[in-house]
């Protein structure tokens, strides 16, 4: 969760900290301290269980879950076993066969995190970093509901989706913050039961979810239909070798000895506290999509793209507001602005342009001083010197531009780069009467019926007047000089 403190002390839960820098007694496990819950922990938990249709439990408790490892200082980890704080819910997710597909969500559970082992390469010896010891965590249980590997990838992304919408979790899993442990299980067609369970534990991709899944599910049908036998087991993934293996059977899995955390008192939550969490909740993006869709007539695959993160949906809709027409700002932010975005390796957040501009731009593609080529050039150098402009006086990038210390206008990048779009008829006629005359085949052949040559001209026109040549006054003295 996106707490800025543990689950049950003050330390930090930032990333990349050195090792073992942030501790203390409690989260270590020293003797004779004592657990305090934090507030802001709950509320997360509380704001996921409502966004995913839960029922929120008024009365729930912590458990001591018991195993001994190296990276679990206390010999216990506290969880909540047989009184969640949230249980039966659901989402929907897109179904490969068209429309969308239900599944259940069992429960929704507060715990902690677990320390780091590093296995060192060096000597015959491992370390240990307690620094994400602490850390509060949910783990949302789904019904077995998913029967492909592609729709648990559709699942973990609605998933990741709503925890981002809410704030509640950043969702990156290249840095452990979202994690899938996955059962799986195969059956003959037809039959009503369920086969033997095989868990995949920490997969840390969308990708890896996928091939893990494919791989088991492949390697439990063999095993089968060979006239084996399954055992429940927990396996891990090896994402070189693309295949699952052993990491201990049923048999050799942990008592876990579940009990009642003497040190944390039982939970009751107020209902009228749930309810002005509830009234706190942004607008989901099911619901969002749902509106772009209705609201702003956007294709539902526009409208999917938009609302995926909730920031994007928000720029969009500024750019709206400023504006920009839906479509046109649609467009824009799906093609230049991410292709500059993910060139930079930025998220949508961090942007060096802001709506406002886009709009300053797209002005100027209505009022004829530029056409739609020479706006994306002149989008890419705002973006480009934006960049720079704010990016460079922190150090984290070298200087490669010139940096202004004022943003520019669109208008002042188009007078310096000498981008006004020649919409003089007169001077465009001259230029169509020469391509046309250069090209004397092709005017038979477009006349003979080769209307698709009609790019061509175009094209020959453009790249005389090195694109800035009116493309509609173009088409148009081109479409009446070729009629007659």
């Amino acid at each position: 969760m996106l707490t800025e403190t543990k689950i049950f002390c003050g330390c930090p839960t930032a990333f990349g900290a050195e090792p073992n820098t942030q501790t203390c007694p409690v989260c270590i496990g020293m003797p004779g301290v004592l657990p305090v819950l934090n507030r802001r922990a709950l509320e997360f938990a509380i704001r996921t269980g409502l966004a995913t249709n839960c029922a929120i439990s008024t009365y729930s408790r912590f458990a001591r879950k018991n195993y001994f490892y190296p990276d679990l200082p206390k010999g216990y980890q506290i969880s909540q076993y047989e009184l969640p704080i949230c249980e039966h819910g659901w989402v929907d997710i897109a179904s490969e066969e068209g429309g969308h597909k239900r599944v259940g969500i069992t429960r929704i559970h507060m715990e902690e995190d677990a320390g780091k082992n590093i296995h060192e390469e060096k000597g015959p010896y491992s370390l240990v970093d307690f620094n994400r010891t602490g850390v509060p965590l949910m783990e949302i249980v789904s019904e077995p509901d998913i029967r492909t590997p592609a729709e648990a990838v559709e699942y973990m992304k609605k998933l990741r989706t709503i925890l981002r919408y809410l704030g509640v979790c950043d969702g990156n899993m290249e840095q452990g913050s979202l994690r899938c442990d996955a059962n799986v299980s195969v059956r003959e067609a037809g039959s009503a039961g369920m086969g033997v369970k095989v868990e995949v534990k920490n997969i840390n991709s969308f990708k890896f979810v996928e091939r893990a899944l494919a791989y088991e599910i492949k390697r439990q049908v063999k095993t089968l239909e060979e006239g084996g036998a399954l055992v429940q087991e927990t396996r891990l993934f090896d994402t070189q070798a693309g295949v699952t293996q052993s990491m201990r059977t049923k048999e050799e899995a942990h008592d876990y000895r579940y009990f009642p955390d003497p040190d944390l008192v039982p939970l009751v939550v107020d209902e009228k506290w749930i309810e002005e969490i509830r009234a706190s909740l942004p607008e989901l993006p099911d619901i969002k999509f749902k509106r772009f869709v209705k609201d702003y007539g956007l294709p539902e695959q526009d409208a999917a793209m938009l609302t995926e993160e909730r920031a994007m949906a928000d720029w969009f809709e500024e750019a709206v507001k400023a504006g920009a027409t839906p479509k046109a700002a649609s467009n824009w932010m799906m093609g230049e602005l991410l292709r500059l975005l993910n060139k930079k390796n930025l998220s949508i957040e961090k942007s060096p342009i802001d709506p406002k501009q886009l709009v300053d731009i797209l002005k100027e593609i209505e009022n004829g001083t530029i056409n739609r080529t020479q706006a994306k050039e002149v989008f890419e150098e705002m973006f480009n010197r934006e960049f720079h402009r704010i990016y460079d006086t922190s150090g984290r990038i070298e200087v490669t531009l010139p940096a202004p210390k004022v943003a520019m206008t669109a208008r002042q990048i188009i007078k310096e780069k000498g981008l006004v779009q020649i919409s003089d008829a007169g001077e465009l006629e001259k230029t169509v009467d020469e391509v046309l005359s250069a090209s004397p085949d092709e005017v038979n052949r477009f006349k003979g019926g080769e209307e698709k040559l009609m790019g061509f001209f175009v094209g020959q026109v453009m790249k005389i007047t090195r694109g800035k040549a009116n493309p509609k006054l173009v088409n148009e003295l081109l479409g009446k000089k070729l009629s007659t």
